[in-house]
């Protein structure tokens, strides 16, 4: 498979031929940035680590020139920086045993809006077909970050081309700059994190331009898990010890409608909110 951008590159960390590592993969996720797999679909990456019928594969779109940088990285140009970012992400494929990490090279303004995504929406529409994965994970609708809302609109846009035979079974949002810990119990997908804690870990700590250079994503998203774990249910023990959320868009394959679709989330929460007041007699 060839890429669009002259800075994209592909990464088979167990040296397997392109096709056929694409081909064997059974949960696709697809990030904005650098580290945003890690954080997000550790749950399929611990799902599918050391299983021969389960093959986790990642796909980073932005090419990391516009990342914070503090300490030893500070200095650094955007070059640079892409350079290094890549690096980890490759570092995080080979500790994660993915199928194969592709890295587009768009720069994030590729991604904010639909006529500049067009182009990316069509490189990934080919990626999925090449590898025809059972579940593709991705940002969610509510997250705070412009482009993590630019690439869950592009992998939609990029679904949408494809016959509905080549289409995943499962379509995930994930939680990253913005928790799901607001959404209705019963709209929650919850992914255990527990397993492997070790290689949890490194994944994050992987990522040391990012964690060393101004922000501890590696502290933040560990603790996010055990919170999630801990505050899921109020009058139950705890089923897992470390969870992230996911809700499930997979009907925004057929309905383009995706403001609708997280308004309707967002209005569950406000009516169990005031309801509960109303109830307890506020």
């Amino acid at each position: 498979m060839k890429l669009n951008n002259a800075k994209g590159h592909i990464f088979i960390p167990d040296g397997r031929d392109i096709a056929a590592a694409m081909e064997r993969t059974t949960h696709l996720c697809i990030a904005a940035h650098q580290d945003d797999v890690e954080i997000m679909a550790y749950g399929s990456i611990a799902e599918c680590y050391a299983n021969e019928n389960k093959w986790f594969s990642a796909v980073v779109i932005t090419d990391g020139a516009g990342s914070p940088r503090d300490g030893e990285y500070a200095s650094m140009t955007d070059e640079e920086m892409q350079k290094v970012r890549s690096q980890e992400q490759d570092d995080a494929a080979s500790i994660g045993k993915y199928s194969a990490m592709l890295q587009l090279g768009y720069p994030s303004k590729a991604l904010k809006s639909a006529d500049n995504g067009v182009q990316c929406a069509a490189e990934l529409a080919e990626i999925i077909k090449a590898c025809s994965p059972e579940v593709i994970l991705t940002h969610n609708l509510a997250d705070k970050h412009d482009t993590h809302v630019g690439v869950v609109l592009r992998v939609l846009e990029a679904i949408r081309l494809l016959p509905k035979e080549l289409r995943p079974k499962k379509l995930y949002a994930l939680e990253v700059w913005r928790g799901l810990d607001w959404l209705m119990d019963s709209s929650k997908v919850v992914f255990d994190t527990a397993p492997e804690p070790e290689i949890a870990e490194k994944l994050l700590s992987v990522f040391a331009s990012q964690c060393a250079g101004g922000k501890r994503y590696d502290l933040a998203a560990l603790g996010r898990r055990l919170a999630n774990a801990t505050f899921f249910a109020s009058h139950a023990v705890d089923t897992v010890d470390s969870c992230t959320y996911g809700i499930d868009i997979t009907e925004l394959m057929d309905n383009n409608d995706a403001s609708g679709f997280i308004e309707k989330h967002i209005n569950d929460m406000r009516s169990d909110i005031l309801d509960r007041i109303s109830r307890i007699g506020g």
